[in-house]
């Protein structure tokens, strides 16, 4: 009964009329609330990292532990589409080129590939599966395809040190398998985003086809559901707002990294909570407070 009193003063909190605070003479106050609400699933045991950063300026707005390293779930999909999109830039693989899937892809989860009759896609098309619903199969076959080995040496060549893709997608993870599919920080992850809008990773053109695989993302459960976007269709600007994002979810694991664009300025941002998801309680109070950055990052940007 407490924990549903405390979920519904929460909410009416959120409801609440919000005064705009972006218009403070001090930016890094528009970001308190996010603190606050951050701090709050720390003090109650959660590990916490967020990272929010003004593109224009590149001035940190929002920081909480933003070096630590975190499991990130799915959101390391996005270094295997950097080395997909880099081959496909030096035209070392066609985007037609025609991968199957095979009984040693399978998994379930995330993903329409395997509820689908086609037993093989493009390239490119795999890629747009995982950047719009995180396709776990799709994931594995173009894995399969350029290497993880690669993915890795693309990673470092990035100069990211806290963030890798570890594993393939599995349905379990034993003793001999990698802990987490991926790991991040949340600076490494906003600055990998701000760096994809500036063109900067690989070449211009192979940071626009990553950004333009995962801006069919339909998961905004997080950060993102702040926004008041169409989860199936914002790809364009909507309200003046401009969004590309990906999420990562595991068992006590919530992640969203991106960059928003709005009317006045634009950010990238990550935030990742690992959490004991021991109730819908608990993790529902994660998604409150990752809401509660999107408010904030909505007020500053629109």
């Amino acid at each position: 009964m407490t924990e549903v009193t405390h979920i519904r003063e929460r909410r009416e909190r959120m409801r609440a009329p919000r005064v705009p605070r972006h218009r403070s003479p001090d930016p890094l106050a528009s970001f308190a609330t996010s603190f606050t609400a951050l701090g709050e699933l720390a003090y109650e045991g959660a590990q916490v990292s967020a990272s929010v950063m003004d593109l224009e300026t590149g001035r940190s707005l929002l920081g909480i532990d933003e070096r630590i390293v975190l499991p990130t779930a799915s959101i390391g999909k996005i270094l295997l589409l950097i080395e997909v999109s880099a081959r496909l830039s030096a035209r070392d693989v066609s985007g037609y080129g025609i991968l199957d899937k095979t009984s040693r892809d399978a998994v379930g989860d995330a993903g329409i590939w395997q509820h689908l009759q086609a037993p093989s896609l493009p390239i490119a098309d795999l890629a747009s599966l995982v950047g719009a619903t995180s396709d776990n199969l799709a994931t594995n076959v173009l894995l399969r395809e350029v290497g993880l080995q690669a993915v890795r040496d693309r990673t470092e060549s990035l100069g990211l040190m806290r963030t890798a893709l570890l594993d393939l997608v599995r349905e379990s993870r034993g003793p001999d398998d990698a802990p987490q599919l991926s790991v991040g920080s949340t600076a490494e992850l906003g600055w990998l985003f701000a760096a994809l809008t500036r063109g900067e990773i690989v070449d211009n053109l192979t940071s626009s086809r990553v950004l333009g695989w995962l801006s069919l993302n339909a998961d905004l459960s997080m950060v993102a559901s702040a926004f008041g976007l169409d989860p199936l269709s914002h790809r364009g600007v909507d309200h003046g707002m401009l969004l590309v994002n990906k999420t990562g979810t595991d068992a006590g694991v919530r992640s969203e990294a991106g960059v928003v664009r709005g009317p006045r300025s634009a950010v990238s941002y990550a935030v990742s909570v690992q959490f004991r998801d021991d109730g819908i309680a608990a993790r529902l109070r994660v998604l409150e407070a990752m809401r509660t950055v999107g408010f904030d990052v909505l007020e500053y940007v629109h």
